[in-house]
């Protein structure tokens, strides 16, 4: 990554970063910069593209934001790991997104089950829900 090319990224108006981080035609020199935006709005939309490389993935997953992890806990792509990482994360709302995600296993599921937070033990114990996505005109695929 060329500190001339990250100039011109966070030179773009904020306005415009939205606009590519859901954009079908992201230009790929810009991805790295969406992974570490400083802008959580930005970063949430990115964090939610169905297109991510596992690499993108892996990074977002380390996110200190709970929203960040629970974008990526949503995922039909997730590693193994991914998924244990975010069946035993520290924040309830990351927990609840994965506790439906077609990955876990049965004794992920059943550690869910029995969370300590009635909320992702309630909907641990729903049924296995599939990956739902939207897409707007002009924009990319995303995971809901």
């Amino acid at each position: 990554m060329t500190k001339s090319l990250e100039k011109t990224y966070k030179a773009l108006p904020l306005a415009e970063r939205l606009d590519l981080a859901l954009s079908d035609t992201l230009p790929v020199e810009y991805r790295p910069f969406m992974v570490h935006e400083q802008w959580m709005v930005i970063k949430c939309y990115f964090a939610r593209r169905a297109d991510l490389t596992p690499e993108e993935v892996a990074a977002l997953i380390e996110d200190q934001d709970h929203v960040i992890r629970l974008c990526i806990a949503k995922r039909p792509d997730l590693t193994p790991a991914m998924v244990d990482k975010c069946v035993n994360d520290r924040d309830p709302n990351v927990r609840h997104a994965i506790s439906r995600n077609a990955l876990l296993s049965a004794a992920q599921r059943t550690q869910l089950q029995h969370d300590e937070d009635p909320l992702v033990a309630r909907a641990a114990s729903k049924a296995i829900k599939e990956t739902q996505y939207r897409q707007r005109p002009g924009q990319t695929r995303l995971i809901k």
